[in-house]
């Protein structure tokens, strides 16, 4: 088969309906190629962030027990409803943490970066579908054919999936992915895709598969909160808000919490996380003391990095969670793309939010550039696009390992600086390259 042919019948084979509600991408006739090496550190990365996340959780458990300072947890319920807060404090929860953890990962010259993780990420049904279409054209597929249905099934064995009207978008790959796991895996559970209401057969097991923001708006909230409290479900991910904020990239990197991070995460992991979880501050807008400066910026105040000149500004701000800005590319502003004075007006509007939605900066890091054919729907040929990756592995955490399922990469063309899903976006699985002769 010809490569034009393979990518007019990878399109051909889509699900009908799609796997999203009124999206779409470029379709390719190739998986991305990983080699064995960075496949391997992609292997010790799934360890090391399950680690991370758990210690993340032990970090608010020890701060509202008065074991580690009590601005941490402060920090982190800001803004949050009092009976969230009260639910995620709860001690019969105290170890739940999220099952699936996907990093946004940014290919660099020198190597990649995590952008954010994401633990109730979109795409789990698209690349479950990418992987087994891709690896019927004979490719080998990171995770393998059925990597992802077997990592969800592993941590969800049967259930319902709530998905609330808010991540509507997403329904289709879930119900896609809950009738392949039907299909193949009947002997493990049932799976169902539900509405977000009340009712009165809930399975022991749920999947959330919406934003804590968003619980006010989901009519099973209450019901899920009961249920939960009683022991008659179990719900993943749990509901801690905390462990959603992009701020534990700025709490990693805090100097006076260094001792912990090194007792949680040994000091091989934690060495190996510092060079791929970029620099994070917390845009915090109390002063400085007079002598003083903020670390790496070299600079007293958020005023003085207000002023920094187009070079000096590679940077990236982002609120840090439980704000409907808080996923996707929305909430994320590009230092470098904004005049001086726009630049000032979105950092003081951040500062400003700072009681009840804090924010983050981070060291930009620019991805490197690729070359990725596709398939051009208005000529019916094949064209070559250079633009720049994000690898989102999924992550299945089990009680003794964490399992890569698979991968989505998306390459967006090379004039954007933010990488996500978008109609002149490629998406494919990635694939392990075979060995160099």
């Amino acid at each position: 088969m010809s490569t034009l042919a393979t990518a007019r019948s990878i399109r051909d084979a889509l699900p009908q309906g799609g796997l999203f509600h009124e999206k779409s991408w470029r379709v390719s006739p190739s998986a991305f190629p990983l080699d064995e090496t960075f496949v391997e550190e992609l292997t010790k990365l799934g360890y090391r962030l399950t680690k991370f996340v758990r210690a993340c959780n032990q970090l608010y458990r020890f701060s509202i027990a008065g074991k580690q300072p009590s601005w941490i947890a402060d920090l982190l319920e800001r803004g949050k409803p009092a009976d969230l807060v009260e639910i995620q404090r709860e001690r019969s929860f105290a170890m739940d943490t999220p099952r699936v953890i996907r990093p946004d990962i940014i290919l660099t010259d020198d190597g990649f970066i995590i952008a954010e993780l994401d633990n109730v990420p979109g795409g789990i049904g698209l690349t479950a579908w990418l992987s087994g279409v891709y690896a019927g054209q004979g490719e080998t597929i990171l995770g393998g054919p059925e990597g992802m249905l077997d990592g969800f099934a592993s941590i969800l064995p049967g259930g319902d999936i709530v998905v609330s009207e808010e991540a509507s978008t997403y329904r289709p790959e879930m119900e896609w992915l809950s009738a392949r796991l039907n299909s193949t895996r009947s002997q493990i559970g049932t799976w169902r895709v539900v509405e977000d209401a009340p009712r009165d057969d809930w399975q022991k097991n749920v999947y959330r598969f919406f934003e804590l923001f968003d619980l006010a708006n989901v009519r099973s909230s209450a019901q899920l909160r009961e249920k939960a409290l009683a022991g008659e479900i179990h719900i993943t991910p749990p509901f801690k808000t905390y462990l959603e904020e992009k701020l534990w990239f700025a709490l990693f990197w805090l100097k006076p919490l260094e001792q912990f991070w090194l007792r949680e995460l040994g000091e091989r992991n934690l060495l190996a996380l510092r060079k791929v979880i970029p620099y994070t501050w917390l845009a915090n807008p109390e002063p400085l003391p007079f002598h003083a400066v903020l670390p790496r910026l070299d600079v007293h105040s958020w005023e003085d990095v207000g002023k920094f000149s187009q070079k000096q500004r590679s940077l990236i701000l982002k609120i840090s969670g439980f704000s409907e800005t808080a996923w996707g590319s929305r909430g994320v502003v590009v230092a470098q793309d904004l005049p001086q004075a726009q630049w000032q007006q979105e950092l003081h509007a951040a500062l400003a939010d700072y009681e009840t939605h804090p924010h983050i900066i981070q060291q930009f890091h620019a991805g490197r550039l690729v070359n990725h054919d596709y398939l051009d729907e208005n000529s019916g040929e094949l064209r070559r696009m250079r633009g720049r990756v994000r690898l989102c592995p999924y992550y299945f955490a089990g009680d003794t390992e964490t399992t890569c399922g698979g991968a989505l990469v998306t390459i967006v063309p090379d004039d954007k600086k933010l990488i996500h899903g978008m109609t002149d976006a490629i998406l494919v699985p990635a694939a392990i390259a075979p060995p160099a002769l």
